[in-house]
């Protein structure tokens, strides 16, 4: 098999496990401070109804069977047998530290279960919670993936972020040197944003000592502010060639040691407004792979050490 150009999640759960690894998505019911009106009600301009939640926790099913259902349809696909429990919907550390513990219990006592990625918000983390899951880092792997989307603090508040690089720049110095590995979340192509703003966020994180990186497209999401902006020709969506570049020349500028946990998003068909390339994720990823290849680039190449 031909090495990847970039430190792949997959290649760092072999190295660490010997094995696959695979996620799975959990719905715990959590809310978010974009929504509940502690910072606005009307959420960041991308976000859908359910947080990027599948809507699990509204069916009535609870975090052990969202993982059992999870296992099952992984083991029968891939004859997984080794799982990351992701909580994924709205904002997981949002709550009180005896809520987070159950959830957090309850997926760990799974069998099978490696360890957890939490995906938060950089304003919603406390010593508390950062003790709580630096407890759990001991002897499981626990990722925490801080949603920055972008080093511009004016594209922050354009897109309704509600908080500011600083702040996750604070989050990311608790968390450090603590056991928990950090992953930042980044958004390419958002409104009023330039290539070079992109890459300067990839500057801007290169060297804070974070572990990983999630890509992700800016897709329009129907019944959502970016819709309402899209279609007033308020916004214009990257083409898939652009993105293909943006990532490669992203990924340049970061530090070989970098984990890539994505490099693109899924988005669900029937949400979809645009771009509808969106929906080609696996030749969106063969075009990357070979604007690698055709730019005889590698992870790491261009970073500013």
């Amino acid at each position: 098999m031909t090495p990847l150009p970039y430190r792949s999640l997959s290649s760092h759960f072999r190295d660490q496990f010997g094995q696959r690894v695979h996620k799975i998505t959990i719905d715990a019911g959590f809310t978010c401070p974009n929504r509940d009106g502690t910072l606005s009600t009307g959420g960041c301009m991308y976000c859908n109804a359910r947080g990027s939640g599948n809507g699990a926790h509204q069916a009535g099913l609870s975090i052990r069977q969202q993982i059992e259902d999870g296992k099952a349809r992984l083991s029968r696909r891939f004859k997984a047998n080794l799982f990351m429990a992701y909580f994924q919907a709205f904002t997981n550390t949002y709550a009180p530290i005896p809520v987070l513990k159950a959830c957090y219990d309850e997926a760990l006592c799974v069998d099978g279960v490696a360890g957890l990625s939490i995906g938060t918000r950089p304003d919603c983390v406390s010593p508390e919670i950062i003790d709580l899951l630096a407890s759990y880092a001991k002897d499981r792997l626990i990722w925490v993936e801080y949603g920055l989307q972008s080093a511009n603090d004016t594209t922050l508040v354009r897109i309704n972020r509600g908080h500011d690089v600083a702040c996750f720049e604070r989050a990311v110095v608790a968390t450090q040197n603590r056991g928990i590995k950090i992953c930042a979340h980044v958004i390419l192509g958002l409104p009023g944003e330039t290539r070079e703003d992109m890459l300067r966020t990839a500057d801007r994180i290169a060297d804070m000592g974070i572990d990983g990186v999630k890509l992700h497209l800016l897709y329009v999401v129907r019944k959502t502010p970016l819709e309402a902006l899209y279609q007033k020709n308020g916004f214009r969506c990257l083409e898939q060639d652009e993105y293909t570049d943006i990532v490669c020349a992203f990924i340049e500028r970061l530090p070989p040691a970098m984990i890539i946990h994505r490099l693109t998003g899924d988005p669900h068909p029937h949400e979809l407004a645009a771009p509808m390339w969106a929906l080609e994720k696996q030749k969106t990823l063969s075009m990357i792979h070979d604007c690698f290849s055709r730019q005889k680039t590698w992870q790491g190449k261009k970073w500013k050490r």
